[in-house]
């Protein structure tokens, strides 16, 4: 039997779709057959956790999150992502409350990045996965440097991901904003570009452009998914 994957999702639900979706759809692509492991989603509601950021009130999003990994586990999950970049801030005191393993998207991402052997990439996502710097100090412990944005590119991008990528509304001007800013990196000496949060990839796709982009979403989801099947 495979293990059963918890999915603490609502961060938003578009990218928390995503993460089923892959999981469902890569198993069928391996395997040619629906015995894909089975999921449990645990969908916050977003309002709180939006609110809470704009406070920096880190306490209140831990019990949240702490309480919806409780719940995952007591629906019979064996382990957990947590469906978002930001909420990885608090990633390893959650670990530490919760009995049963948890998947960190920063080292899934950084797992990637080796694969290419690039040494140097861009980051875009949202304030905190941008300033803060669990992301930064996450990819240096793979020997990944990070460069970021100059803020007012960071303020553009924050400003797309919440008031369209989160309503899961795609705008083309956004997109050309976005591979604007991207090349900027690249001319910074970025390798390639981490899709820091999991709405972007909806707007920003590998065909969009020539430098290689990491979509953060499809690579936790398909760490959660080597996991499950991984006797």
């Amino acid at each position: 039997m495979y293990k059963k994957i918890g999915i603490l999702g609502g961060l938003t639900p578009e990218s928390t779709i995503t993460y089923y979706m892959h999981i469902v759809h890569r198993y069928h692509e391996l395997y040619g057959n629906h015995g894909y492991p089975e999921s449990i989603i645990y969908g916050v509601s977003f309002q709180r956790f939006e609110d809470w950021m704009n406070k920096e009130d880190w306490d209140s999003i831990e019990a949240e999150l702490l309480h919806g990994l409780k719940a995952l586990k007591k629906a019979g999950a064996d382990f957990a992502v947590i469906a978002t970049n930001t909420m990885h801030i608090l990633f390893e005191k959650l670990q530490t409350q919760i009995d049963m393993p948890l998947i960190s998207i920063v080292d899934a991402t950084a797992e990637a990045i080796k694969t290419e052997r690039f040494k140097k990439i861009g980051l875009i996502g949202t304030q905190f996965s941008m300033q803060k710097p669990f992301y930064r100090e996450g990819l240096a412990k793979h020997g990944i440097e990070t460069i970021t944005p100059p803020m007012e590119d960071q303020n553009y991008i924050v400003k797309v991901i919440f008031e369209e990528l989160s309503i899961g509304k795609l705008v083309e001007e956004s997109r050309k904003g976005y591979l604007d800013i991207i090349d900027k990196l690249v001319a910074q000496g970025a390798e390639g570009i981490v899709l820091g949060c999991t709405e972007i990839p909806l707007l920003i796709r590998q065909e969009d452009t020539e430098v290689k982009v990491f979509d953060t979403a499809t690579v936790h989801a398909e760490k959660a998914l080597q996991y499950a099947i991984k006797s």
